[in-house]
């Protein structure tokens, strides 16, 4: 590219970045609102998309191996949330660890499988998606809850770019992704420590313990950054896929919401 077309090409990728990430919010709220059926088809639709970038994230597997690596996450993750959404959501957890264990066998006699993989990425994007919908339907969680999780993934994730970018500085992790900084890390954790304490005073919570919550959640996801960044040079990509203008593909865009909530999911459980 000249460069005199350098600075030009910026703003539209900027937009684009912005206009995605719009249209993908608004989705998410006003499933998260709906609940019921029109989430868990949303949480499905998303879980077959990352699942094929998941597969793609595995190199030097063969074509039997890549469609097990789709199809145990997709298979198991949906059997979850069907346990969820008909109300037996006790049964995802079976579902999910008995299956990864068979979808690992299976691997492991196919030529070219993955067992671990292939393991991992039917808890690691199916049990997720599960418990977003569990979290919708619990009376301890409900849509402000789920609404709430994404404010503050997302607080951290825009305030963790934003300053990092601002104030540079020591790299958090320049062997696995030399983009991150320590002053992105405590701007993420910030914006989303008051993102939660604001947002979880508006819910009645007590404001001082959302925003703890709030920057622990910060943490787990930008550990989930730094885990799908590890995948992704393990593979030689720079993005999980395409499908996202300014983005890159669902797995860049969700890969600090998987273990955060999980987390929240979790603790939303052991406080009852």
């Amino acid at each position: 590219m000249a460069p005199g077309r350098a600075e030009g090409g910026r703003e539209p990728a900027l937009a684009a970045r912005i206009a995605s990430g719009a249209v993908l919010a608004a989705l998410a709220t006003g499933a998260v609102l709906l609940g019921g059926l029109v989430l868990a088809l949303l949480l499905l639709a998303g879980l077959l998309l990352a699942a094929r970038e998941w597969a793609a994230l595995v190199p030097h597997t063969s074509p039997e191996g890549r469609a097990l690596l789709i199809g145990a996450p997709a298979l198991l993750g949906g059997a979850a949330i069907a346990a969820v959404a008909t109300g037996a959501g006790w049964l995802a957890w079976p579902i999910l660890l008995l299956g990864a264990l068979l979808a690992a066998g299976l691997a492991a006699l196919l030529p070219g499988g993955v067992p671990h993989r292939t393991a991992l990425g039917a808890l690691y994007l199916g049990a997720p998606a599960a418990v977003v919908l569990w979290l919708r339907q619990d009376p301890r969680g409900g849509a402000g809850c789920v609404l709430w999780l994404l404010a503050v993934v997302a607080a951290t994730d825009t305030l963790a770019y934003a300053t990092g970018r601002t104030i540079g500085g020591p790299r958090l992790a320049p062997a696995i992704s030399p983009g991150k900084t320590w002053a992105g890390l405590a701007g993420g954790v910030t914006g989303a420590a008051l993102v939660g304490s604001g947002g979880g005073a508006l819910l009645g919570w007590p404001w001082a313990a959302a925003g703890g919550l709030g920057a622990l959640l910060a943490l787990v996801a930008q550990g989930g950054d730094l885990f799908e960044s590890w995948l992704k040079r393990r593979a030689g990509v720079k993005d999980s896929g395409a499908l996202l203008p300014g983005h890159g593909g669902i797995l860049d865009r969700i890969d600090g919401l998987l273990p955060a909530a999980l987390v929240l999911g979790l603790l939303v459980a052991l406080g009852r």
